[in-house]
């Protein structure tokens, strides 16, 4: 497997052209970006990067488990993490995207405790900005980061576009992520993700 060094680029990503609804964010109330992460500095955005971020605020005084949720389509501005840069992320729920995401399942205090070895379709996904989450990924499956704090639900597993049986011309079909089997370690793998906004109002 190839780790992750930075955030999904150029067209990998892309798996659904629809529903797309954009909305423009300062690069300040995005997370896990820049310094906004348990683990200190993250990666930077920058034009032709992808991650699926939380919009608004990382403490749950700020209301973090339910913030707004979607994956970054463009950046217009300086880099460097300045704060008024404009970032523009769709939203719309049923977006499918491929994102990098982490094992881990639960933390005892600082530690990952207990992680996912045979994900299943639907499967729910957090943004989480623990420490142990490399570079380039924004997902886990944790409820809740090492620190304890809830993290808003990002959406589900979902099929890639060569994943489902018959679904190419020739009735070709993908080895699946879901018939692999991680290790009872950190590991991160690639997935499709649907976005689903809806799911955070039961947290």
């Amino acid at each position: 497997m190839t780790m992750p060094t930075t955030f999904q680029e150029g067209t990998n990503w892309q798996q659904s052209s629809e529903p797309f609804l954009a909305v423009d964010v300062q690069e300040q109330d995005c997370w896990p970006v820049d310094t906004r992460s348990e683990s200190g500095a993250k990666d930077q955005l920058a034009p032709g990067l992808h991650p699926v971020v939380a919009i608004g605020g990382v403490t749950a005084a700020d209301g973090r488990p339910l913030n707004k949720v979607g994956v970054v389509v463009s950046y217009a501005g300086a880099g460097g993490g300045v704060a008024t840069d404009r970032v523009e992320i769709n939203i719309a729920e049923g977006t499918i995207v491929r994102q990098w995401v982490s094992n881990i399942k639960t933390y005892a205090g600082e530690a990952p405790a207990t992680f996912e070895s045979t994900p299943v379709l639907g499967q729910p996904v957090y943004v989480d900005d623990s420490a142990d989450l490399s570079a380039g990924v924004t997902l886990s499956f944790s409820a809740l980061n090492h620190a304890g704090t809830k993290n808003p639900m990002a959406g589900v597993l979902w099929y890639c576009q060569d994943e489902i049986a018959d679904g190419l011309a020739g009735g070709g079909r993908a080895t699946s992520t879901f018939d692999l089997a991680l290790p009872e370690t950190i590991y991160e793998q690639e997935y499709c993700i649907m976005l689903c906004q809806t799911a955070q109002e039961v947290l």
